[in-house]
């Protein structure tokens, strides 16, 4: 079996060129080892072939309507930033570069680099809403071909303001396990298999990765094959299929919040509660309590700054909500942030954040606590 080489850091400013070269070798047979964004807390080595890199960058390019010209806006020490090189390199062009933290200026300076067509871009839906909060980033990244979002929900209220504002959005779904999005607005892409287990998401086809480097019990456990020799990899994922194929995501299966014995879905909640006039992010999480098990909490990020006590309280939220939301499915405790926590690779930080929700003790009332916290 072919060694993997592992990904280099982030390619400091005037170091495309060589990010470029460790690309090329990947896709020439070496394949690349690349870490997961260690979201759940315990990030992976997985080791992605060639060949699968090359099969999902280009079903990627069979979905947007061609090989194009791209703006690298992300990390590629993980794989949304690798494969926007990778696609680069297979459509014979050099992605424009962000350097440094994200900004709406960096992103217009940078977006102002990407002269060919079609131009195109991955981001995550943080950097997306802070583009549309700035008219003149909003027309940015409105002058873009296609628009991937993904390593996070992106909210209906954010993917309706991006719309109306005439940008032309893929909502991907996928993981490093898949070489990145292999489910583009909630269609797979070509080559792949979608299907179920007890509501569990389990994907198949030539974008699957070989393994977690070093972890034979967990690649074991995820990677299988069925009785008709079919590949699968096991998602975190739980999800529902419609008649017609398409994936309804429903959450993080260990995110599922079982509320005094009855069971919440936190993607449900999260699109009511961004649904709010008040409201520009939303995050639910389960939180140990000692009444009901778990409580539902949500971390909210307010749509306009305001005072704390402008800000609706958790009996507030929770009567805004009581026409949308069964009665167990409210939330029980509201914390309002500036924004949210974030990883490296731009998905919310969820352990700092129910870390905060639990209290030192991890047994926070559902109406107590420190500041901002209803």
């Amino acid at each position: 079996m072919t060694p993997l080489s592992p990904a280099p850091p982030p390619a400091p400013r005037g170091a495309l060129p060589d990010l470029l070269q460790s690309v090329e070798q990947s896709l020439a047979g070496a394949g690349v080892t690349l870490t997961t964004s260690g979201s759940t807390g315990h990030p992976k080595r997985v080791a992605i072939s060639a060949e699968a890199l090359h099969a999902s960058a280009l079903a990627t390019a069979e979905r947007v309507g061609g090989h194009g010209h791209w703006l690298l806006a992300l990390p590629t020490d993980h794989i949304a930033g690798w494969q926007v090189v990778a696609r680069s390199v297979l459509a014979g062009t050099v992605p424009a570069r962000l350097d440094g933290p994200f900004t709406v200026e960096a992103f217009i300076s940078a977006a102002a680099g990407v002269t060919g067509a079609p131009r195109l871009v991955s981001l995550v839906p943080t950097q997306l809403l802070r583009l549309l909060d700035d008219p003149a980033g909003r027309s940015a990244v409105a002058d873009f071909d296609a628009v991937l979002v993904g390593g996070a929900a992106l909210p209906t209220p954010v993917l309706q303001r991006a719309e109306a504002a005439g940008v032309s959005i893929h909502r991907t779904y996928g993981m490093t396990e898949t070489s990145g999005g292999c489910v583009y607005d909630e269609t797979p892409l070509s080559g792949v298999q979608v299907t179920l287990d007890e509501g569990r998401v389990l994907l198949g086809g030539p974008v699957l990765a070989r393994e977690y480097l070093g972890d034979p019990t967990l690649t074991a456990e995820r990677f299988t094959t069925d009785s008709s020799g079919q590949r699968w990899f096991r998602t975190d994922d739980v999800g529902e299929l419609d008649v017609s194929g398409r994936l309804r995501l429903l959450g993080r299966a260990d995110d599922v919040i079982n509320t005094g014995g009855l069971k919440v879905a936190p993607r449900p909640v999260e699109d009511a509660l961004t649904g709010l006039s008040e409201v520009r992010e939303a995050l639910v999480l389960g939180v140990p309590d000692p009444e009901w098990g778990q409580r539902v909490a949500a971390v909210l990020v307010p749509q306009l700054p305001s005072a704390p006590a402008r800000r609706p309280s958790t009996e507030a939220v929770r009567d805004l909500l009581r026409d949308q939301l069964p009665t167990h499915a409210l939330p029980r405790q509201v914390v309002w942030l500036e924004q949210l926590p974030v990883l490296p690779s731009g998905k919310p930080d969820r352990g700092a954040l129910r870390t905060l929700c639990a209290g030192e003790s991890g047994t926070m009332g559902p109406y107590r606590g420190s500041a901002g916290v209803n």
